[in-house]
This record gives C-alpha cells, sequence and structure tokens, in this order.
C-alpha cells in the first residue's frame, strides 16, 4: 500500500467517525420508546401483541407472513428458471449457470454421501430445504414494514425465527426421513426412525435458537442509542449471513445422515448350523487320554 493511498484511507475513516460522533451528539437523548427491551424481547419470540391480519380472515404472526412471501418468491424464481434458462445451458457453462451447477452439485455430493439408496428424492428435498433456509434468513434484512391490528409498523422477520416455523420445518424433515426408511427399508426403517423419537425437536429448536439469537443481539445493539450507528448494520448482516449459510448446512446435513441410516438395507444375518458330532470322533476323544496315561 503507497503512502498517498494509506493517508487517503485515515482521512476517510476520520471523517466518518466524526460524522458518527457528532450525529451521536446532536441527537441527544433518545426518543421515549413504545416498548421498553424486555416487552421488545418477549415479543419478538412469542408475538404475543404485534399480529398482523391475513387478508382480513384471522390475525396471525409476522412470521407466517414471511414465510408465505419466500415460499412465492423461491416458487416464481424456481419456474422462471425452469422455463427460461435451463433449456438454454450450454456445455461451456455461464456464470450464472455455473451458479446454479455448483448449489446443486453441493447438495447432489451431500446426499450421495449419506445415502447409499435413492439419493435422487433426497437430493431433492434438501436442496429444497436448504434454499428455504438460507433465503428466509437473509429475507429479514430486507427490512419490509406491515401494518400491525394495533396500528404498530414492524419489519418482518425471518420465517424460522418464529417457533411454529421451525417446529414445521423439524417435523417435515423427519416425517421425510421416516418416509424413506418405509420406502427403503419396510419395517426396519420405520423402527429405526421411531427410535430417534428426539429428532424433531433438537432439529427444530436449533433452528428457532440459531435465528432468533441473531435477531435478539441485533435488537440489543440497536437499542442503545451511542451504538445505534453503523454497528447494527455490520452486526445483522454478519449474524445474519452466517446463520443462514450454518443452519442450511447443519440440517441438510443432519437430515441425509439420518436418511441414509435408516433407508440402508439391513443384511440378514447367516443362520447358525449345528454340527453333528461325530460318534467315532466323540469315542477316540474319550478313550485318548486313557491310551495318554
Amino acid at each position: 500500500m503507497s503512502k498517498k493511498t494509506r493517508i487517503t484511507s485515515i482521512v476517510i475513516f476520520s471523517v466518518i467517525l466524526i460524522v458518527l460522533l457528532a450525529g451521536i451528539i446532536l441527537l441527544g437523548k433518545p426518543r421515549p420508546r413504545a416498548e421498553s427491551l424486555s416487552e421488545t424481547m418477549r415479543d419478538a419470540v412469542l408475538h404475543d401483541s404485534m399480529k398482523v391480519s391475513l387478508f382480513g380472515i384471522k390475525d396471525v404472526n409476522p412470521g407466517l407472513i414471511s414465510a408465505f412471501a419466500v415460499t412465492g418468491v423461491v416458487g416464481l424464481f424456481a419456474i422462471i428458471c425452469r422455463i427460461f434458462v435451463i433449456p438454454r445451458f450450454k456445455e461451456i457453462p455461464g456464470k450464472f449457470q455455473l451458479f446454479l451447477e455448483t448449489i446443486v452439485g453441493l447438495f447432489r455430493g451431500l446426499a450421495k454421501g449419506n445415502s447409499p439408496v435413492k439419493n435422487g428424492i433426497l437430493s431433492a428435498y434438501i436442496f429444497a430445504a436448504g434454499v428455504y433456509i438460507f433465503v428466509g434468513t437473509m429475507f429479514e434484512l430486507f427490512g419490509f414494514q406491515v401494518v400491525t391490528t394495533s396500528g404498530a409498523s414492524v419489519s418482518l422477520p425471518a420465517p424460522l425465527s418464529d417457533i411454529n416455523g421451525a417446529i414445521a420445518m423439524g417435523c417435515m424433515s423427519y416425517i421425510f426421513i421416516m418416509l424413506g426408511g418405509i420406502a427403503n427399508n419396510g419395517f426396519h426403517g420405520f423402527l429405526g426412525t421411531i427410535k430417534e423419537f428426539s429428532l424433531p425437536l433438537s432439529m427444530s429448536f436449533r433452528l428457532f435458537g440459531a435465528l432468533l439469537s441473531g435477531a435478539l443481539v441485533t435488537e440489543l445493539v440497536y437499542y442503545a442509542t451511542f451504538l445505534s450507528f453503523v454497528l447494527p448494520v455490520l452486526v445483522g448482516v454478519l449474524f445474519t449471513l452466517l446463520h443462514a449459510l450454518i443452519q442450511a448446512y447443519v440440517l441438510t446435513l443432519l437430515v441425509s445422515i439420518f436418511y441414509g441410516e435408516v433407508s440402508e438395507k439391513k443384511l440378514e444375518k447367516p443362520k447358525k448350523t449345528k454340527k453333528k458330532k461325530d460318534k467315532n470322533n466323540s469315542i477316540n476323544n474319550t478313550i485318548t487320554p486313557e491310551v495318554s496315561k
């Protein structure tokens, strides 16, 4: 790095720091908030008061609206790719084609490496689940606003930061593993899945806890006035991106591993055949000790 570039970087950093300090000083005391910090944390977990009307039919959690939005965006993107992009694939791939092939190859390799049989449907499921978790987690960064039934404005959270969405994802993955075990290994696959009765709970609460922790940490940082400049953006983006990547990988890895275990064919143990003792050998065995004496 040249001396001129170094000086320019120091000047830019100093200007940004001065602007942030000036903003903190000029704002003075923060405006009174509608909710206390404890109420904000509680509502982020339970959604007691912040309800959104679903087409005037029923009041629901904002996470359900996020789930519908993410499902619609992902489904529409898949339809557009299937109709307009995939038929135009070339032998020498472009950037977008290479991007799609890399993602599909990643999940296909994960399925083949953990499941010996019928890994095609497994790769399709973990691809859909992984994409949904990643896109749904990154969705909260856009900060789309909706009006609650109480008249307040709230940004749409990640679908899986709602405990109901996390439980739905965990139970759906568990049912998929069970059906794969029954289809590939019959009754043994069913028994193998039933043994792991805690699997849907562990997957559900792992998703819920990991995604909710990022939202709570960001809310804590934003709640303090002297930290509410630039830092919440960095913290929110880093936490959200890390959770999106890690949780998508962890859930798809667990599903592929358990699917491979319950769907693997059990080898039948060979039956033990009783050997008939030869009478002559038994007589010789009884006489030999006496002769040796």
